[in-house]
């Protein structure tokens, strides 16, 4: 993986020239918040942004998009409007997060809005310091290598240069909208520099999640009393899913006029949480009770997905923690099953 440097000041200039590909997208402050937004103006990107309220897929999986639309003798799929964009400032957590969409809508059954979405978005990473929410580095996710056209690497305050990283060859052609302004003499102090910054940042993680043999906790935790607890606290709201970035989920509806039979099929967003959810002809809710829907939430985050793919759902950005307004999240539904977590009366869970 070949690697330049970029002086920091010419960073909005270089972002500029990529409007050639496509339209520039990275985060901006909204409220207290942050949340990927285009960058029209670059004087509103902020660059020490630690989590957008919404991740990344959002680019990738559209909250509610046409797939196709039809009629009495045919049906044409909408994929024309798809148009290249850059996403800037992607975190490490949220480029494995892509990885974990990467499998789930390209390997086995590829889904067409997917894989063009992806084939027209150049993702470029941007190191990032974690606050006492992240916990990438308890999932291993806290540095990427993969996944990734360029990622760019703060070294610290002080610095002048970005470690530029290219990753794939859609970014070896991003680099030459503007080649002149990156320095392809990397030097030895420049590594160490970069290997400095590494082991300083993994010191930052102020909360670890202890994961080591969760898929076996999950299995043996299925029948106790603290599903119950959680699903008694639990608003169903789908907030969770809806800022995770590994939740894929969707529905999907017909929308016609019958009197011309034509028509179109939308897709949009779904949660597990959702009531209706697991609801079936006939009446039946394979998961009526919130407890069962809960459990289902952190079966696949924390143990469907490793027994399948051999790594959590779960690429520890914080969201969850950040969102659910009453404590439910990676962190406390971890601790809980290994009976850390203390329940409403003071006691341990057991």
């Amino acid at each position: 993986m070949k690697a330049l440097k970029l002086k920091k000041r010419y960073l909005t200039e270089y972002l500029d020239s990529l409007r050639k590909y496509g339209e520039v997208f990275g985060p901006v402050k909204k409220g207290d918040k942050f949340i990927y937004d285009r960058l029209d103006d670059l004087s509103r990107l902020e660059l020490k942004m630690l989590r957008t309220i919404v991740p990344a897929k959002k680019f990738l999986v559209p909250p509610r998009f046409n797939t196709f639309s039809f009629d009495d003798k045919s049906y044409h799929a909408e994929l024309e409007n798809i148009q290249p964009r850059v996403i800037f400032g992607v975190h490490p957590c949220e480029i494995h997060g892509i990885m974990i969409l990467d499998k789930l809508f390209t390997e086995r059954l590829p889904d067409i809005y997917y894989t063009e979405r992806r084939k027209k978005t150049a993702i470029i990473g941007l190191s990032c310091v974690p606050d006492d929410k992240c916990f990438a580095k308890s999932t291993n996710t806290h540095f990427v290598e993969a996944g990734f056209d360029l990622a760019f690497n703060d070294l610290g305050e002080g610095e002048e240069d970005y470690l530029v990283w290219i990753g794939s060859s859609l970014g070896d052609d991003l680099v030459r909208y503007h080649l002149d302004l990156f320095d392809e003499n990397i030097k030895q102090q420049d590594l160490d520099k970069y290997i400095k910054w590494r082991r300083w940042r993994d010191y930052q993680y102020k909360l670890e999640i202890d994961m080591t043999g969760m898929p076996d906790i999950m299995e043996l935790s299925h029948d106790l009393p603290v599903w119950q607890e959680l699903g008694d606290k639990c608003l169903s709201c789908g907030s969770c899913s809806m800022v995770c970035p590994t939740c894929a989920c969707y529905n999907i509806i017909d929308r016609m006029n019958p009197a011309v039979f034509q028509g179109f099929r939308e897709r949009y967003w779904d949660s597990c949480m959702f009531k209706e959810f697991a609801l079936v002809a006939g009446g039946h809710n394979f998961r009526e009770s919130r407890a069962a829907r809960v459990r289902l939430w952190y079966t696949h985050k924390l143990k469907a997905f490793i027994t399948e793919f051999g790594r959590p759902a779960c690429v520890g950005c914080g969201r969850c923690i950040d969102t659910c307004v009453v404590d439910i999240n990676v962190k406390t539904v971890a601790s809980a099953l290994r009976g850390t977590e203390k329940t409403q009366s003071g006691k341990r869970k057991k």
